[in-house]
């Protein structure tokens, strides 16, 4: 009896030493056991039953389970807690039944596993049995349960129940009380967290790492202020400030825009991982800190510490806003390095990035292509970058495909497949997509309400989105704004100002975005009557003191020769921003006040502000109109390099304008000739022939017209405009050549001429 005792013990105490270490050799073990004739000692066959369970899985665990002569509660709850840790949780509920049905009565540890995959598995009804289970077995004030409780309840945002289950206990330690306070996190009741975190210091419990951690994440959206305190409370308590706290605490600054003492949490300890850096960085693109980003990234690689997937999606997306193609190809190679391309966080950060940064369509392709399972995230981004590239045809086959191999379209995704339908007009896609809409019911979300709407009125089918929005349920002021804002961009300006008539019947408010909107409308109908109306009804109602209003004032009086008043407006607003300037300084130029437009200009950049496109385009504009060719190449070259703004097709059009009236022919030739885009656009050269025309150089308009006819020999446009040249050059004979030419061909029309 002696030696049996011994050989148990002896086999108790290498089984718990291998269990302890992992070791996989343990299970040598059991054949010995089998032999001694003592594979009936419970404890030993538990502590076997743990090993397998350790490191061989929970199959072999159930195998060895089902062959056990006795089984007590912990044979039970060892096989439920690996089916647990194996992420089987429906296994585990099953498993749970089965005990139940042996008659075995379950312990603390039992009922918190059963509880952990109620949670996993979002079951409440399981889980409120359970619930009435322990209650009959006395269970009700266990720390560790009720924590679980509290973690079940607050996964179905029940904020009530959790807290009766918390008030249930006779004395709440750290674990329950940073249960509670993560329950109203993970819902969004910033302030109840931060209100219990209080009644937990005033209980005098003392708060661990993990609840400093939640509380710091309510902080986040309560302000700066709520943040500092808890931050002061970490040296209170004596918290050492490891790496999770320095993450919780680095997301904290920045998502309160406070950079600067991020950056010092970071520096504060020698310790740093990839989880902190990748926070910083994407601290520092959600501020729009987007060089302080990339240089993050750098100097984390700089110490050696090795980027993950997250890492690459966020200094990706600090890129994409950038929207510098050469930072963000440095990245891609980098992921290629590090074998992530596959990945698909990565995978869709690369696609967000070269649909906003790269001019050819067959980067983002690539990138998709190399996806191995793309999600949703991935077909929506692709779609969005086939439209954004001009490839609408292509954006409803990538939505076809995406249905066909089982992926089911969100909100996004539609969004971005109705704006294709506007950008394209394309009026049987619209009435295709609508139809899924309703029969998916994802009418039910505004947005794809409101992208119905901008896509039907692209599709000129205004009766159509008229109607739609009379029947939107949740139809509110942003669906007014986009249909306003939709129909004025598509040249339905009466129909525009009609909308205000919608939203009084519908009993809908305006607010100051409607009556920019409208503003923009009379703007272009030049009704200056109904623009002063809206002036007036801007003030009673309060919106007058809007940006969006002011920019709108300063738009619509500019463009009604109302200059004055469009300066007033100008003047009302503390801080111009780019839609400002730009309003004030076309005003000036549309009303030939060059002199002042270019004053304007040089105020705009001495308030900091830079000069983008548009601001570009309007000064070319007003050095045409008064013929100042010298001062308009000096401002085309100056502004583009110091704002690295790209040339357009519009800049090239005025600037060409420009020097062809001003008998500068070869200049603008040569001009076209610099920029590779532009040399190869037919359309340019038709502006230079008939700069050609206007100053008789017969040379110069057969060399255009022979380039022009190799970029487009179909537009016969080019031949009208030779025929005239070669007529006042007193060849009529070639000039009756290029007519019979163009009869023969068949005129198509053009809006240059």
């Amino acid at each position: 009896m002696l030696r049996i005792n011994l050989l148990e013990e002896t086999c108790s105490k290498i089984i718990y030493f291998c269990n302890k270490q992992f070791l996989k050799d343990g299970v040598c073990i059991h054949s010995p056991l089998l032999k001694l004739g003592i594979q009936d000692n419970l404890l030993l066959t538990n502590n076997l039953l743990s090993l397998y369970a350790t490191c061989y899985g929970v199959q072999h665990a159930r195998h060895l389970f089902d062959e056990m002569p006795e089984r007590d509660v912990v044979s039970w709850t060892g096989v439920l807690s690996a089916y647990v840790k194996d992420g089987n949780h429906d296994e585990a509920l099953r498993f749970f039944d089965l005990m139940k049905a042996s008659a075995e009565t379950p312990n603390e540890y039992t009922f918190s596993n059963v509880l952990r995959s109620c949670s996993a598995l979002r079951n409440l009804a399981y889980g409120t049995k359970v619930q009435a289970y322990l209650i009959k077995l006395g269970f009700e004030s266990n720390p560790i349960l009720c924590s679980s409780l509290i973690e079940l309840y607050s996964k179905w945002d029940f904020s009530e129940e959790a807290v009766s289950v918390f008030n249930g206990m006779e004395n709440g330690d750290t674990v329950s009380w940073t249960a509670m306070i993560s329950s109203f996190v993970q819902v969004g009741k910033w302030a109840r967290a931060l209100r219990f975190f209080t009644r937990m210091i005033e209980e005098r419990v003392s708060p661990n790492e993990y609840t400093f951690v939640k509380v710091l994440g309510a902080c986040s959206f309560q302000g700066i202020n709520y943040g500092k305190l808890i931050h002061a409370q970490l040296s209170v308590w004596g918290v050492r400030l490891n790496l999770v706290l320095k993450t919780a605490l680095v997301d904290m600054y920045a998502k309160s825009q406070k950079m600067e003492d991020a950056l010092k949490i970071v520096n504060q300890t020698s310790e740093q991982d990839v989880q902190l850096w990748t926070t910083l960085i994407t601290g520092f693109t959600q501020n729009s800190n987007f060089k302080e980003a990339i240089g993050a990234f750098r100097q984390m690689v700089g110490n050696n510490i090795v980027p993950n997937n997250y890492c690459y999606a966020g200094i990706l997306n600090a890129c994409s806003s950038t929207r510098v193609l050469q930072s963000g190809k440095q990245v891609h190679t980098q992921v290629i390095m590090a074998g992530l391309e596959n990945d698909v966080s990565v995978g869709n950060a690369l696609l967000d990035f070269y649909t906003k940064s790269s001019n050819t369509v067959q980067d983002v392709t690539h990138v998709f292509k190399r996806i191995v399972s793309p999600n949703v995230v991935s077909w929506t981004t692709l779609i969005a970058g086939l439209s954004a590239h001009g490839f609408q045809d292509d954006c409803f086959l990538a939505f076809l495909e995406m249905r066909f191999v089982g992926h089911r379209p969100n909100s996004f995704t539609l969004y971005s497949i109705l704006e294709a339908c506007g950008t394209k007009g394309a009026r049987k896609e619209t009435m295709k997509i609508h139809g899924f809409v309703i029969k998916t019911n994802a009418d039910s979300d505004i947005n794809v309400g409101n992208a119905l709407v901008d896509a039907y009125v692209g599709a000129h089918m205004v009766d159509c989105a008229l109607c739609y929005v009379k029947r939107m349920k949740n139809r509110n002021v942003i669906s007014y704004t986009v249909l306003a804002s939709k129909l004025n961009q598509r040249g339905y300006h009466r129909l525009a100002l009609e909308i205000v008539n919608c939203m009084r019947d519908d009993d809908v408010k305006n607010d100051g975005f409607v009556i920019s909107g409208l503003l923009s409308a009379s703007a272009d109908l030049g009704d200056v009557r109904t623009g002063k109306q809206l002036h007036c009804h801007s003030v009673t109602s309060g919106f007058v003191g809007w940006k969006s209003v002011l920019n709108g004032l300063i738009d619509f009086y500019g463009k009604c020769g109302c200059v004055l008043d469009a300066q007033k407006a100008f003047d009302e607003i503390p801080v111009p921003d780019i839609f400002s300037w730009n309003g004030l300084i076309y005003g000036f130029a549309h009303n030939r006040l060059t002199t002042s437009a270019l004053s304007a200009l040089e105020d705009m950049r001495l308030a900091g502000a830079r000069p983008d496109s548009f601001t570009l385009s309007t000064v070319l504009f007003a050095c045409s109109r008064d013929g100042l060719a010298d001062l308009g190449v000096d401002y085309f070259h100056s502004l583009r390099e110091l704002y690295d703004i790209k040339p357009q097709l519009s800049h090239c059009n005025l600037l060409v304008d420009l020097l062809g009236r001003a008998g500068r022919l070869e200049e603008a030739v040569s001009l076209v000739e610099s920029i590779p885009f532009i040399r190869n656009n037919a359309s340019i050269y038709k502006r230079l022939l008939c700069a050609c025309k206007l100053h008789g150089k017969l040379l110069l308009g057969e060399e255009i017209a022979r380039r022009g006819l190799e970029l487009d020999p179909h537009d016969l446009e080019f031949y009208v405009v030779l025929a005239s040249i070669y007529d006042e050059a007193g060849r009529s004979d070639l000039g009756e050549k290029m007519r019979r030419l163009v009869r023969e061909g068949g005129l198509r029309k053009s809006s240059v001429l």
